[in-house]
């Protein structure tokens, strides 16, 4: 059996309690060591194998999985944030289904659910935006032509783009050009909710400065939108004069 399980953003108390269940019952735990923060494998079994993904290619880590399945023993595939965002995992049940291995998925706590946490902020605000738009510009590896960060920027939603820290000059070219405002609101947050998380609060148009001041090169996030600004309106939700499901309205 193999368990596929969200790490969380980095905090070791933002795993899920089902997932800190997982990694104390594994016998082998395969872990993203370049993003996975290390401390989660405290809570493991002594006798427990673990092996760094990071200096892996995936016919390794299946290597793993088929030696461990074929001595009966459970494996935990951590993955960080929520395995579904950029966790490479659709390959692995693919091959997992393909060698008739069952397996299961945890959630986790994303990272970008931790940067709002960290900008005290809120991605859906009324007449602001009620949309996210979750992307990453194209580098070493391409996004869909129709998926282009100028594309995206077009409808205004926000914005968090993740694995593009090395690029903010081209990506801050590509949200103007797009339509975003140079003063829109914007913000870089380094290692959301891990101990030395920094948040930098900027515009579109000085990410790339931003960045290059305070020396942020990579494990940032960047949120694009108005909903960082100050400007938004109430919530019908909790309006007295508003009707619900459970509450009538006050005149």
């Amino acid at each position: 059996m193999v368990n596929f399980v969200g790490a969380g953003p980095g905090a070791v108390d933002l795993i899920t309690v089902r997932g800190k269940e997982l990694l104390e019952q594994a016998d082998v735990i395969i872990y993203a060591g370049s993003l996975v923060n290390p401390e989660l494998l405290d809570c493991k079994k002594k006798e427990c194998e673990v092996y760094n993904s990071a200096y892996m290619t995936l016919e390794e880590v299946l290597d793993v999985i088929r030696k461990a399945e074929e001595d009966g023993k459970m494996t935990v595939r951590l993955h960080t944030g929520d395995p579904c965002l950029y966790g490479a995992v659709r390959e692995q049940m693919d091959a997992l289904d393909e060698m008739g291995v069952s397996y299961e998925v945890c959630p986790g706590v994303s990272s970008f659910c931790g940067a709002a946490a960290a900008l005290h902020a809120e991605y859906t605000l009324p007449d602001v935006s009620q949309s996210v738009i979750i992307t990453r510009m194209a580098g070493r590896t391409p996004v869909p032509e129709k998926e282009e960060i100028a594309g995206l920027a077009a409808h205004q939603a926000t914005m968090v783009i993740f694995l593009s820290t090395g690029m903010l000059g081209k990506l801050q070219e590509r949200l103007m050009e797009g339509g975003y405002a140079p003063d829109t609101e914007a913000a870089i947050v380094y290692k959301a909710t891990w101990p030395d998380e920094k948040v930098f609060r900027c515009t579109v148009s000085t990410l790339a400065e931003t960045a290059q001041e305070n020396q942020i090169t990579k494990t940032a996030l960047i949120v694009v939108g108005k909903v960082l600004g100050s400007g938004y309106n109430r919530s019908e939700l909790y309006n007295p004069a508003f009707s619900t499901e459970f509450r009538k309205a006050k005149e």
